[in-house]
């Protein structure tokens, strides 16, 4: 009943239309059976006749109340043991805070109508929908706000109440569709066709939903006025079909995302460690090739070596040197991503490590420097003070290369820290441009003086200008990917239009202004936004929010919304999300994980890296895996 106060439950409806008294009996007589089914106990015929004896009533109590009313007369023949049955059921619900007025268990007994419809809408407000204390407030206003925003995007709908807003069964259909539109095709419907619309409802809800159908196509579309408790009792159904329904999704989505994620990190490492071991393997081929060279003692010999070295370095050299700037910075972005999503370090298989990388790299520079000079020695003609000079400036400029790409290489910490280094990297790969036009100068001293070659370097100013150009790319494409990272560590994923909808919903149920919640407010926000807590589960999570004061604040509100709406990666989250799939067992099967609608490739991965279960042939052990993943 949307907005003010809630009118008496147990007051009696007009005398002028008794059609409301037929349906409630029926619709609630159906819900009770289907609570009784859930524990395979017999349908009643009507309620208003048979909680006469107290035993029927006291059996639904016990399902819904989940605890025990203690010994009764199961088999009651004398009144005085049916009062005294009914008198220990109304007690129960009295001790629950339900206020019961006007009803006494003589009134059970005798099958008044009126009375037992009211106890049992009480019943019902209490156990299903969820709301109802001592101001009066409740969680219908919520249920209907709810209803809202699910068929806010269907024009023909516009659910104002529980009652002519239902009578053409579109709105029903609407909530189907926007939940799971694979079930029923919304645009396709004749909006005209009231009982089609709403026989179609109700069959998909039951068939593919499970919910039980409390009400016949008559009640909704063939009377002046619906009953507005049944329709409720009925709509609320619906609601709590697809909160369950959401967290399943949630879980599989975020379940998915780790598992892409992981399946993208081993990609990137595999694919590191080959391209290691092609690289090492490689330059030690080359190696071996200047090993056995042998040099004849005549300048056309040895200019044939030179021409063979020059185009080595003007092609192999720097395809290898944009390699090793490509791995480092690969193996840099691998850390990062993994520091991310709180994984451990990776390390690469022993002869794949950046520190055995860095050796066979200084290796094949010490073999090109031995290269150079055997064949220096045949041709050189100039002047050595000169070529001392180059050669410090030009392996000045690569030691400051080297030094910048180690450093990148063995980048690590936090995505803080790391992005300090990488700018401080380029702060002192800046000052190499003045370097290389003193360098370029010596070049054109040595061309004067007819010094083609080197001895003390074996580094071009051209070779210095491209590594110094791919360096400098290097670190402006790691700080631009360190700064996504940030982004994507520190960004919500919720959607602006999401955070509207929680402020929204705040401002709905802070009636008076004050811009703080009670519980009973914060309750009912919850449960409009789609968000259902046990007591238990509740009262725990407002004494933590509200830190033992009266209300919550909006800004504690906000910030609870958003972390329990967004997805993240953490250890915790991921347990949770394995725990809903597998429905809290210790153990997920196969089935579990396509069920909750994870992608054909996510199962795949997730089947072949988890251990298999001690406690079930099929079934996974998540709880090693995840201590596996995360060293915990």
């Amino acid at each position: 009943m949307p907005g003010g106060q809630m009118r008496n439950s147990l007051g009696p409806k007009p005398a002028a239309d008794k059609s409301w008294e037929s349906v409630q009996s029926k619709t609630f007589t159906k819900w009770v059976n289907a609570r009784l089914a859930e524990h395979s106990l017999p349908p009643l015929n009507n309620i208003c006749s048979d909680f006469s004896d107290g035993t029927a009533l006291i059996h639904l109590l016990q399902i819904i109340g989940d605890s025990s009313l203690g010994r009764y007369n199961r088999s009651p023949r004398m009144r005085i043991q049916k009062v005294e049955n009914v008198n220990l059921a109304l007690d129960f619900i009295r001790s629950r805070n339900i206020n019961l007025t006007n009803i006494g268990a003589e009134d059970i007994v005798d099958a008044n109508h009126k009375l037992i419809l009211g106890m049992i809408w009480i019943i019902i407000l209490r156990f299903t929908i969820e709301d109802i204390n001592e101001e009066g407030l409740s969680a219908m206003d919520g249920l209907l706000l709810w209803c809202q925003r699910k068929t806010a995007p269907y024009k023909e709908v516009d659910v104002k109440n529980f009652s002519h807003s239902w009578q053409d069964g579109l709105a029903f259909c609407a909530l189907i569709h926007h939940h799971r539109p694979d079930l029923l095709d919304y645009h396709a419907l004749d909006k005209r066709d009231f009982r089609g619309n709403t026989a179609l409802a109700f069959e998909v809800a039951e068939r593919y939903l499970g919910i039980p159908q409390l009400l016949d196509v008559e009640d909704v579309c063939d009377t002046a006025k619906p009953d507005e408790r049944s329709v409720m009792t009925y709509v609320a159904q619906y609601f709590h079909a697809f909160s369950s329904l959401s967290r399943a999704e949630t879980a599989g989505r975020r379940l998915g995302k780790f598992a892409d994620m992981m399946q993208s990190v081993f990609d990137m490492q595999h694919d590191y460690e080959a391209r290691v071991a092609r690289l090492i393997s490689q330059v030690k081929d080359q190696q071996s090739h200047w090993q056995v060279a042998k040099f004849e003692p005549v300048y056309a010999s040895a200019r044939a070596h030179s021409t063979e070295f020059n185009g080595y370095k003007a092609t192999t050299k720097r395809e290898w040197t944009h390699e090793k700037i490509e791995l480092d910075t690969l193996l840099g972005n691998i850390q990062t991503k993994r520091v991310t999503y709180n994984l451990v370090p990776f390390v690469p298989r022993a002869g794949l490590t950046p520190k055995e990388l860095e050796a066979a790299w200084n290796e094949l520079a010490a073999s090109e420097v031995k290269h150079r000079k055997a064949i220096n020695q045949y041709i050189r003609e100039s002047r050595d003070l000169l070529q001392r000079r180059y050669g410090s400036e030009a392996n000045g400029i690569q030691a400051v290369l080297n030094s910048i790409s180690n450093s990148l290489a063995t980048l690590h910490g936090e995505l803080d820290d790391q992005l300090a280094t990488v700018n401080g990297l380029i702060s002192k790969a800046r000052p190499l441009g003045a370097a290389l036009r003193r360098l370029g100068d010596l070049e054109k001293q040595c061309a004067e003086a007819n010094i083609d070659e080197h001895d003390y370097t074996v580094y071009s100013v051209s070779d210095l200008e491209y590594d110094t150009e791919m360096m400098m790319k290097a670190l402006d494409k790691k700080a631009r990917f360190i700064e996504n990272q940030s982004a994507v560590r520190n960004m919500t994923n919720l959607t602006p239009a999401q955070l509207e909808e929680f402020e929204t919903t705040f401002r709905y149920f802070d009636r008076d202004g004050s811009n703080v919640l009670n519980d009973a407010e914060f309750r009912a926000a919850l449960d409009s936004l789609g968000h259902s807590f046990t007591d238990e589960e509740f009262g725990a999570l407002y004494d933590q929010l509200s830190c033992g004061s009266e209300y919550i604040s909006f800004e504690v509100y906000i910030r609870f919304m958003v972390e329990l709406t967004e997805d993240q990666t953490t250890p915790e989250q991921l347990l949770q999300s394995f725990r809903v799939i597998a429905a809290d067992k210790e153990y997920v099967t196969q089935e579990d994980l396509r069920l909750s609608e994870l992608s054909p490739p996510s199962i795949a991965y997730l089947i072949r890296v988890m251990p298999k279960s001690e406690l079930a042939d099929a079934g996974y052990d998540y709880l090693a895996y995840l201590r596996d993943v995360f060293h915990r």
